[in-house]
Order: C-alpha cells, then structure tokens, then sequence
C-alpha cells in the first residue's frame, strides 16, 4: 500500500489527486490550512505553511510519495529541505509559465525558462514556479516536475475555459462576441486526466502534461454546439479588442483563450514526453460536455473570475456595429 502526503489536497487539482490515490488503495494525508475538507478516506493534517513548525508532525515518519502543487518558492523549499529524506518519491505540480518563450511553436521541455525569483522580490507566479522547481530538482533522480498547461474540468476556479460555455448557455438566441481566432491554436488538459497521470507515472525528471493542439475557433464552436446556443457570433480583431480594454487570457473583462498573434508558441507546447509517460488523453467534447454541464449548475450569471459580464459584453457588441 502507497502511503502518499500531498501538500495541499482540499483544492480543486489536489484534491481530485488525492481522490485519485484513495482510489488506488492508497492512505492520503492531506497538510492544508484546513479552510476546506479533505475528500473522503484521506486524513486532514491542519497546518500552516508559513508557520516554522508547520511540518513537524509528517516529518516524524517517512513517505513513499510526496505531491506538492504550491506556486510559494519559500513553501516548496521549506517543503524539501524538511521532508526531502523521508520521501521515496516527489511530485511537484508545477506550471507551463514557467517558459520564456511563448513564440516558438513545438517547444519542449528544454525550452528556456524564465529567471528564477529571488526571496524578497515582488511577487511572479512564473517565477516563483521556476525557483520551485530548483528546490525540487536537488532530489534528483526521486523527483518528478509536471508543468501542466490550462487545467479545465468541471468545478474550475478560474473561469477561463467554463466562461465560453457560459456565455453561450446565458445568451440563447443572443449574440455572441468572440476573438478573431484565424489560424491560431489552443491546449488544454482536463483535470481528471491530469490528477490520473500524476498517481500512475514513473516517469522522473520534467514532463509537459499538456493536450493536443487544436485549432481556436474549432474549440469554441465545439462549446456552442454543445451548449445549443441559437444566436449569432459577432468577431473582434486583436487591435479593436485592446483598444476597448478587453484583456486577454484570463482576469476581468476578458475574452479567455484568446492570445496576440506574437504569442504563437504558448497554446502550441509538445506533449510528446507525456505520451511517453504514460499521459492519457479523453475527448475533447466529453470535457466540454461535463463543462457545459457544470456551468448549468454554478450558474451562468455568478460572479466570475474571467471573462465578460453580459452588459460588458453588450455594450462591445454595441459599439462593433
């Protein structure tokens, strides 16, 4: 039987890791803040991570697998210069922006990485992520880092992919705006995917945990379809959308998904090594089924932490007339 830590585990990827051991006939522990359950089966270890003290009851006893997902420099190498000795094995969740280079299509995982960040300094999540993983790769040969990119899946937190089926499901027979997507492409994985991947690899070293390459616009029209939206789609091009404060990606009034044309090569990773590894891929329309679904039942009018509020998203249609 595996006996498994993960650092974390009440959130939305750690916990479907961790639901994902307990399926395995794995014992989990869980260290978290304890603002949240554990899932079912796991123990909750209540602690702190900015607190000194906040390892000392799981540092008493060894582990055949460590999986830490945090983007905290200070907490992942305090995770390590504590528990390293006591892990067979180590997982660290780390991030795609951890790369420099977000033009060069087909990068693997030699692609140059953003600077480390230095204690101290403002916080980057990219950079944090990249002195994370510094701190992991002292274990050597016991260490995986997994560099996902977009995580989509029922019950996402960001917003980012659930807000295209959202605003296709809230507006009916209305009009949608939509980026000017052209040849451009995106990836995403599915956190189910994600969470299966990161309990059964052997792989070590470092490992895209990315999908395939598909293109934008197709993606989209695949929500629509499945979403049953009756209207039109109205499309913007990239100048005409910054110039009326639409940001891209991700965050408030935004249109996710959508990248400037100079950043070909971050929706266009290589999942080779993931294929490799084992990684297994479902269909893209099973994710946007569950999706869709999830989006029915959150409600298509909450609060959202990406995308466009429909007034937004009126009065820009308003004005591309």
């Amino acid at each position: 039987m595996t006996d498994v830590l993960i650092l974390g585990g009440t959130g939305w990827l750690s916990g479907r890791i961790a639901q994902r051991w307990l399926l395995s006939g794995s014992t989990v522990t869980c260290l978290a803040r304890g603002g949240r359950p554990a899932p079912d089966g796991a123990t909750l270890v209540i602690g702190d991570r900015d607190a000194a003290d906040v390892f000392d009851i799981v540092a008493a006893r060894d582990w055949d697998h460590v999986v830490d997902v945090s983007s905290r420099a200070d907490h992942v190498r305090a995770a390590v210069g504590t528990l390293g000795d006591r892990a067979a094995r180590w997982t660290y969740v780390s991030s795609m922006s951890v790369y420099a280079d977000d033009a060069t299509v087909n990068a693997d995982e030699t692609a140059p990485l953003l600077d480390a960040a230095e204690p101290g300094t403002e916080y980057d999540y990219g950079a944090e992520k990249v002195a994370a993983e510094e701190a992991v790769r002292t274990l050597g040969d016991r260490a995986l880092i997994v560099r996902p990119g977009l995580i989509v899946g029922d019950g996402d937190p960001s917003d980012r992919f659930g807000y295209w089926a959202a605003a296709f499901l809230r507006d009916g027979d209305g009009t949608v705006l939509l980026p000017e997507a052209g040849d451009r492409l995106t990836q995403v994985i599915d956190v189910d995917d994600l969470a299966d991947f990161v309990v059964a690899t052997t792989a070590t070293g470092t490992v895209n945990a990315i999908g395939d390459r598909h293109p934008l616009g197709e993606v989209i029209e695949r929500v629509r379809t499945v979403a049953a939206h009756r209207g039109d789609t109205r499309a913007a091009g990239d100048e005409w959308l910054r110039a009326h404060d639409v940001e891209y990606w991700m965050g408030e009034r935004s249109l996710p998904l959508w990248l400037p044309a100079e950043m070909t090569g971050f929706m266009s990773r290589s999942n080779d090594r993931y294929r490799a590894a084992g990684g297994e891929l479902r269909d893209l329309d099973a994710t946007i089924a569950r999706v869709v679904a999830d989006e029915n039942e959150r409600g298509v009018d909450r609060p959202r932490r990406a995308g466009l509020t429909r007034d937004d998203e009126l009065e820009l249609l308003g004005l591309l007339d």
